[in-house]
């Protein structure tokens, strides 16, 4: 028996069980070949017979399809941006006040104007960390 391919990517074995699978293999011998060539942990053989299962279904696509519900993190743009706006206008808000008329929570605002903003408190005011000119001329 031959090494295992070291690295490979899902969709790389993805497309070995669609090519095998519209060559007639049966779904057994598609993860005995894949285990063979990519090792034991490149596909289990459920996961095979799922991905044969969708190819006879008329699926084409080997990516991920996109997941319903809510996003895994409320840390997006629009956010930022209002989150933002809303200290520009008062740098004395607290975290809470901000959460509160965003609805969103308290942890994602902070993560949004500690990490993502690089805001900080000083005299009960949210500063930047890093003072630039720009900073200098939007001072209130």
């Amino acid at each position: 028996m031959a090494t295992p391919i070291k690295e490979w990517s899902k969709l790389e074995v993805r497309a070995v069980v669609r090519f095998l699978f519209w060559k007639g293999t049966k779904p057994s011998e598609i993860h005995k070949h894949i285990a063979e060539t990519y090792g034991e942990g490149a596909m289990s053989r459920s996961r095979v017979y799922q991905w044969c299962a969708w190819f006879g279904e008329g699926q084409t696509s080997l990516g991920d399809e996109p997941k319903s519900g809510r996003p895994k993190t409320l840390t997006n743009e629009e956010n930022t941006t209002r989150v933002d706006e809303l200290i520009r206008c008062d740098r004395r808000m607290k975290i809470r006040e901000i959460a509160l008329k965003l609805e969103i929570p308290k942890s994602t605002v902070r993560e949004i104007v500690h990490d993502t903003l690089g805001y900080r408190k000083v005299s009960a005011r949210w500063v930047p960390k890093m003072v630039t000119e720009d900073h200098k001329l939007q001072r209130v």
